[in-house]
């Protein structure tokens, strides 16, 4: 059984506590975790507040660049287009993370 809690993990993902995040993830708490009262992942919430520390920490410890927050119906790449941080952008994408809703005619496009 894990010490960590995962609601305390996702308050310091979204208040921008990187020593809270580091302990709840060192007791074992799965960054993926999608909580059914929030429904949305740490990395997508760090980086809707923009706390670039935070999604760093959270991409190498594990979290999924691709995981769809379902709250917000959103990609942590999508996430990081609509709030305007290219640096997760061009990391995200070097990770390897797709956005699953492209339209067809995206492949095109000079990116």
């Amino acid at each position: 059984m894990s010490a960590g809690d995962w609601k305390d993990l996702y308050q310091a993902a979204v208040d921008g506590d990187l020593s809270l995040l580091q302990y709840h993830l060192k007791e074992g708490v799965n960054p993926n975790y999608q909580h059914p009262e929030i429904l949305r992942t740490p990395l997508v919430a760090s980086l809707v507040e923009g706390h670039r520390e935070i999604a760093h920490y959270l991409l190498a410890h594990g979290a999924d660049p691709s995981l769809v927050s379902e709250l917000d119906n959103l990609t942590p790449l999508q996430a990081a287009r609509k709030h305007g941080r290219q640096e997760f952008v061009t990391l995200l994408r070097e990770l390897g993370a797709k956005d699953p809703r492209q339209p067809f005619w995206w492949r095109w496009l000079p990116v």
